[in-house]
Protein backbone atom coordinates (compact mmCIF):
# COMPACT_ATOMS: atom_id res chain seq x y z
CA UNK A 1 0.00 0.00 0.00
CA UNK A 2 1.21 3.80 -0.91
CA UNK A 3 2.10 5.42 2.27
CA UNK A 4 1.82 9.01 3.58
CA UNK A 5 5.11 11.32 2.89
CA UNK A 6 4.87 14.15 5.02
CA UNK A 7 7.39 16.95 6.03
CA UNK A 8 8.00 17.25 9.69
CA UNK A 9 8.05 20.85 10.98
CA UNK A 10 9.36 20.27 14.27
CA UNK A 11 12.20 17.55 12.82
CA UNK A 12 12.81 20.09 10.05
CA UNK A 13 13.21 23.06 12.20
CA UNK A 14 15.75 20.94 14.67
CA UNK A 15 17.62 20.00 12.40
CA UNK A 16 17.32 23.16 9.28
CA UNK A 17 16.59 21.26 6.82
CA UNK A 18 13.65 19.59 5.10
CA UNK A 19 13.31 16.48 7.36
CA UNK A 20 10.35 14.22 5.30
CA UNK A 21 8.41 11.55 7.11
CA UNK A 22 7.65 8.32 5.36
CA UNK A 23 4.99 6.89 7.21
CA UNK A 24 5.54 3.23 6.96
CA UNK A 25 3.50 2.75 9.83
CA UNK A 26 0.43 3.14 8.40
CA UNK A 27 1.01 0.18 6.83
CA UNK A 28 -2.33 -2.25 7.19
CA UNK A 29 -0.39 -4.41 9.34
CA UNK A 30 1.65 -1.35 10.87
CA UNK A 31 5.19 -1.77 9.59
CA UNK A 32 6.85 -1.73 6.10
CA UNK A 33 6.85 -5.18 6.30
CA UNK A 34 4.53 -5.57 4.76
CA UNK A 35 5.52 -4.17 1.46
CA UNK A 36 8.80 -6.51 1.64
CA UNK A 37 6.73 -9.51 3.16
CA UNK A 38 3.48 -8.69 0.07
CA UNK A 39 5.63 -8.79 -2.46
CA UNK A 40 7.98 -11.80 -1.45
CA UNK A 41 3.99 -13.95 -0.87
CA UNK A 42 2.59 -12.81 -4.22
CA UNK A 43 5.58 -14.01 -6.27
CA UNK A 44 5.83 -17.39 -4.54
CA UNK A 45 2.22 -17.88 -4.56
CA UNK A 46 2.50 -17.28 -8.30
CA UNK A 47 5.10 -20.40 -8.86
CA UNK A 48 2.57 -22.79 -6.45
CA UNK A 49 3.39 -21.93 -3.02
CA UNK A 50 0.54 -24.20 -1.59
CA UNK A 51 1.73 -22.70 2.30
CA UNK A 52 3.97 -20.04 3.65
CA UNK A 53 6.34 -20.91 6.46
CA UNK A 54 8.10 -18.02 8.53
CA UNK A 55 9.94 -17.47 11.48
CA UNK A 56 9.09 -13.90 13.22
CA UNK A 57 9.45 -12.73 16.82
CA UNK A 58 7.09 -9.85 15.69
CA UNK A 59 6.19 -7.70 12.90
CA UNK A 60 7.36 -10.21 10.03
CA UNK A 61 5.14 -13.24 11.23
CA UNK A 62 2.46 -10.60 11.48
CA UNK A 63 2.58 -9.47 7.84
CA UNK A 64 2.80 -12.99 6.70
CA UNK A 65 -0.01 -13.72 8.72
CA UNK A 66 -1.81 -11.16 7.23
CA UNK A 67 -0.35 -11.62 3.64
CA UNK A 68 -1.10 -15.34 3.92
CA UNK A 69 -4.85 -14.60 4.61
CA UNK A 70 -5.39 -12.48 1.62
CA UNK A 71 -3.95 -14.75 -0.54
CA UNK A 72 -5.97 -17.53 0.76
CA UNK A 73 -3.00 -19.35 1.48
CA UNK A 74 -2.51 -21.00 4.97
CA UNK A 75 0.54 -19.71 7.45
CA UNK A 76 2.44 -20.80 10.29
CA UNK A 77 4.57 -19.04 12.04
CA UNK A 78 7.79 -19.66 14.78
CA UNK A 79 8.53 -17.41 17.06
CA UNK A 80 10.11 -17.20 20.22
CA UNK A 81 9.59 -17.28 23.51
CA UNK A 82 10.77 -13.16 23.85
CA UNK A 83 7.48 -12.56 21.18
CA UNK A 84 4.86 -10.55 22.79
CA UNK A 85 1.07 -11.58 23.12
CA UNK A 86 0.09 -8.76 21.21
CA UNK A 87 2.02 -10.37 17.88
CA UNK A 88 1.08 -13.29 18.75
CA UNK A 89 -2.31 -12.16 18.87
CA UNK A 90 -2.46 -10.37 15.95
CA UNK A 91 -0.79 -13.22 13.41
CA UNK A 92 -3.32 -15.29 14.94
CA UNK A 93 -6.52 -12.84 14.18
CA UNK A 94 -5.32 -13.60 10.79
CA UNK A 95 -5.50 -17.47 11.23
CA UNK A 96 -1.96 -18.01 11.31
CA UNK A 97 -0.90 -21.15 13.14
CA UNK A 98 1.56 -19.95 15.93
CA UNK A 99 4.15 -22.15 16.95
CA UNK A 100 6.10 -20.72 20.32
CA UNK A 101 9.69 -22.59 20.65
CA UNK A 102 13.29 -21.28 21.46
CA UNK A 103 15.13 -18.29 23.51
CA UNK A 104 15.80 -16.47 20.29
CA UNK A 105 15.05 -16.34 16.38
CA UNK A 106 17.69 -18.78 15.47
CA UNK A 107 16.14 -21.66 17.50
CA UNK A 108 12.75 -20.46 16.39
CA UNK A 109 14.21 -20.36 12.73
CA UNK A 110 15.70 -23.70 12.90
CA UNK A 111 12.84 -25.53 13.43
CA UNK A 112 10.93 -23.14 10.95
CA UNK A 113 13.09 -24.32 8.23
CA UNK A 114 12.44 -28.17 9.48
CA UNK A 115 8.68 -27.62 8.04
CA UNK A 116 10.10 -26.29 4.38
CA UNK A 117 8.86 -28.72 1.41
CA UNK A 118 8.48 -27.63 -2.13
CA UNK A 119 4.83 -26.81 -1.45
CA UNK A 120 5.52 -25.50 1.86
CA UNK A 121 7.49 -22.03 0.89
CA UNK A 122 10.06 -20.49 3.82
CA UNK A 123 9.56 -16.81 3.99
CA UNK A 124 12.32 -14.94 5.15
CA UNK A 125 12.10 -12.15 7.82
CA UNK A 126 14.70 -10.42 5.61
CA UNK A 127 17.11 -12.06 3.46
CA UNK A 128 15.54 -12.68 0.16
CA UNK A 129 15.74 -10.71 -3.01
CA UNK A 130 11.90 -10.39 -3.30
CA UNK A 131 11.72 -8.45 -0.20
CA UNK A 132 14.43 -6.09 -1.51
CA UNK A 133 12.15 -5.84 -4.27
CA UNK A 134 9.26 -4.92 -2.88
CA UNK A 135 10.57 -2.36 0.19
CA UNK A 136 12.40 -0.66 -3.26
CA UNK A 137 8.94 1.00 -3.78
CA UNK A 138 9.54 3.21 -1.58
CA UNK A 139 12.03 4.95 -3.51
CA UNK A 140 9.58 4.97 -6.18
CA UNK A 141 6.90 6.89 -4.15
CA UNK A 142 9.35 9.39 -2.59
CA UNK A 143 10.18 10.23 -6.59
CA UNK A 144 7.22 10.05 -7.55
CA UNK A 145 5.86 12.76 -4.53
CA UNK A 146 8.22 15.15 -5.76
CA UNK A 147 11.48 14.47 -2.84
CA UNK A 148 14.73 13.63 -4.08
CA UNK A 149 16.16 12.93 -0.68
CA UNK A 150 19.91 14.36 0.08
CA UNK A 151 20.19 11.50 2.80
CA UNK A 152 18.17 8.64 4.16
CA UNK A 153 17.96 8.17 7.73
CA UNK A 154 16.41 4.47 8.51
CA UNK A 155 16.46 1.96 11.53
CA UNK A 156 18.43 -1.72 10.86
CA UNK A 157 17.47 -4.96 12.05
CA UNK A 158 17.91 -7.91 10.00
CA UNK A 159 19.20 -5.55 6.82
CA UNK A 160 16.02 -5.86 4.69
CA UNK A 161 15.22 -2.24 4.63
CA UNK A 162 18.46 -0.97 3.80
CA UNK A 163 19.00 -3.76 1.34
CA UNK A 164 15.37 -2.50 -0.29
CA UNK A 165 16.26 1.16 0.12
CA UNK A 166 19.34 0.33 -1.79
CA UNK A 167 17.47 -0.94 -4.59
CA UNK A 168 15.44 1.60 -5.01
CA UNK A 169 18.49 4.08 -5.01
CA UNK A 170 20.30 2.61 -7.67
CA UNK A 171 17.40 1.95 -9.68
CA UNK A 172 16.85 5.70 -9.44
CA UNK A 173 20.34 6.09 -10.03
CA UNK A 174 20.58 8.05 -6.48
CA UNK A 175 24.05 7.77 -4.58
CA UNK A 176 23.39 9.30 -1.43
CA UNK A 177 24.58 8.51 2.30
CA UNK A 178 22.15 6.07 3.84
CA UNK A 179 22.40 6.29 7.77
CA UNK A 180 21.75 2.92 9.77
CA UNK A 181 20.87 3.15 12.88
CA UNK A 182 20.99 0.29 15.72
CA UNK A 183 20.57 0.69 19.41
CA UNK A 184 23.91 -0.03 21.53
CA UNK A 185 22.69 -3.77 22.17
CA UNK A 186 21.53 -4.30 18.56
CA UNK A 187 24.56 -3.37 16.98
CA UNK A 188 25.30 -6.18 14.85
CA UNK A 189 25.50 -3.70 11.36
CA UNK A 190 27.70 -1.56 13.35
CA UNK A 191 30.15 -4.08 14.54
CA UNK A 192 30.18 -5.66 10.97
CA UNK A 193 31.39 -2.68 9.86
CA UNK A 194 34.15 -1.41 12.63
CA UNK A 195 35.73 -4.58 12.06
CA UNK A 196 34.94 -5.20 8.53
CA UNK A 197 34.08 -8.83 8.95
CA UNK A 198 30.60 -10.34 8.48
CA UNK A 199 30.18 -11.24 12.08
CA UNK A 200 27.78 -12.28 14.39
CA UNK A 201 27.14 -11.13 17.75
CA UNK A 202 27.62 -12.97 20.83
CA UNK A 203 24.21 -11.52 22.19
CA UNK A 204 21.45 -9.10 21.38
CA UNK A 205 20.04 -6.63 24.34
CA UNK A 206 17.67 -4.12 24.83
CA UNK A 207 14.31 -2.81 24.16
CA UNK A 208 14.48 -2.24 20.58
CA UNK A 209 13.72 -6.43 20.10
CA UNK A 210 12.72 -5.92 16.78
CA UNK A 211 16.52 -5.17 15.72
CA UNK A 212 17.29 -7.57 17.44
CA UNK A 213 19.72 -10.11 15.09
CA UNK A 214 22.93 -11.32 15.78
CA UNK A 215 23.88 -11.08 12.18
CA UNK A 216 23.08 -8.87 9.63
CA UNK A 217 22.14 -10.68 6.09
CA UNK A 218 25.47 -10.44 4.05
CA UNK A 219 23.58 -8.61 1.45
CA UNK A 220 23.58 -5.47 3.99
CA UNK A 221 26.67 -6.28 5.14
CA UNK A 222 28.17 -6.09 1.73
CA UNK A 223 26.00 -2.95 1.02
CA UNK A 224 27.82 -1.28 3.85
CA UNK A 225 31.62 -2.19 2.18
CA UNK A 226 30.66 -0.65 -1.08
CA UNK A 227 27.81 2.05 -1.02
CA UNK A 228 27.68 4.95 1.65
CA UNK A 229 25.92 3.53 4.78
CA UNK A 230 26.80 5.18 7.97
CA UNK A 231 26.26 3.50 11.02
CA UNK A 232 24.94 5.39 14.19
CA UNK A 233 24.59 3.66 17.41
CA UNK A 234 22.22 5.15 20.15
CA UNK A 235 20.90 4.46 23.41
CA UNK A 236 17.86 2.50 24.82
CA UNK A 237 16.85 5.78 26.15
CA UNK A 238 17.70 8.16 23.26
CA UNK A 239 15.46 5.68 20.85
CA UNK A 240 12.54 5.40 23.93
CA UNK A 241 12.72 9.07 24.35
CA UNK A 242 11.87 9.34 20.45
CA UNK A 243 8.99 7.50 21.01
CA UNK A 244 7.25 9.78 23.61
CA UNK A 245 8.40 13.17 20.89
CA UNK A 246 7.05 11.35 18.30
CA UNK A 247 3.72 10.45 19.71
CA UNK A 248 3.26 13.92 20.56
CA UNK A 249 4.44 16.00 17.83
CA UNK A 250 2.89 13.90 15.19
CA UNK A 251 0.37 11.57 16.75
CA UNK A 252 1.54 8.33 15.73
CA UNK A 253 2.82 5.70 18.32
CA UNK A 254 5.96 3.90 16.95
CA UNK A 255 8.03 0.89 18.60
CA UNK A 256 11.51 1.61 19.53
CA UNK A 257 12.93 0.33 16.66
CA UNK A 258 11.68 3.12 15.01
CA UNK A 259 12.33 5.53 17.86
CA UNK A 260 16.24 4.74 17.39
CA UNK A 261 15.97 5.96 14.08
CA UNK A 262 13.47 9.24 15.15
CA UNK A 263 16.34 9.95 17.87
CA UNK A 264 18.83 11.17 15.19
CA UNK A 265 17.09 13.12 14.29
CA UNK A 266 15.55 14.86 18.06
CA UNK A 267 18.92 14.48 19.05
CA UNK A 268 20.41 15.82 16.52
CA UNK A 269 23.27 13.13 16.11
CA UNK A 270 23.83 13.99 12.79
CA UNK A 271 24.52 17.28 11.47
CA UNK A 272 22.06 17.70 8.10
CA UNK A 273 22.05 21.78 8.11
CA UNK A 274 24.11 21.67 4.76
CA UNK A 275 21.26 19.59 2.93
CA UNK A 276 18.30 20.17 1.60
CA UNK A 277 16.28 17.16 1.94
CA UNK A 278 16.86 14.34 4.78
CA UNK A 279 14.11 11.18 4.72
CA UNK A 280 13.30 9.33 7.33
CA UNK A 281 11.50 5.91 7.44
CA UNK A 282 9.36 5.57 9.96
CA UNK A 283 9.06 1.68 9.90
CA UNK A 284 6.59 1.24 12.42
CA UNK A 285 5.05 0.22 15.42
CA UNK A 286 2.56 -2.71 15.55
CA UNK A 287 3.90 -4.40 18.37
CA UNK A 288 3.69 -1.72 20.84
CA UNK A 289 0.98 0.02 22.90
CA UNK A 290 1.28 2.77 24.89
CA UNK A 291 1.43 1.22 28.18
CA UNK A 292 4.46 -0.92 26.63
CA UNK A 293 6.28 1.92 26.73
CA UNK A 294 5.23 3.17 29.94
CA UNK A 295 6.40 0.12 31.62
CA UNK A 296 9.16 0.71 29.62
CA UNK A 297 10.13 4.31 30.56
CA UNK A 298 9.88 2.57 34.23
CA UNK A 299 12.34 0.14 33.73
CA UNK A 300 14.80 3.18 32.57
CA UNK A 301 13.90 5.31 35.35
CA UNK A 302 12.63 7.75 32.67
CA UNK A 303 9.66 10.11 33.30
CA UNK A 304 8.00 11.63 29.77
CA UNK A 305 5.90 14.20 31.62
CA UNK A 306 8.79 15.65 32.32
CA UNK A 307 10.73 15.72 28.97
CA UNK A 308 8.41 16.80 26.60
Amino acid sequence: MKTPLIRSKKLSALNCCNVWLKMESSQVTGSFKERSIGHACTQYAKQGAKKFISSSGGNAGIAVAYIGHQLNIPVTVIVPKTTSKTAIELMRKDHAEVIVHGDSWLEANELALSYVTEENIYIHPFDDPYLWEGISTIVDEIINDGVTPDAIVLSIGGGSLLSGIQHGLKKHKLNIPVYAVETEGTASLNTAMQKKQHITLDKVTGIATTLAAKKICKHAFDLSQQEQIVGVTVSDLDALKACFEFLDDHRTLVEPACGAALSVLYDQKVEFSHLSDVLVIVCGGATTSLNHLLDLSKDLSFNPKKSL
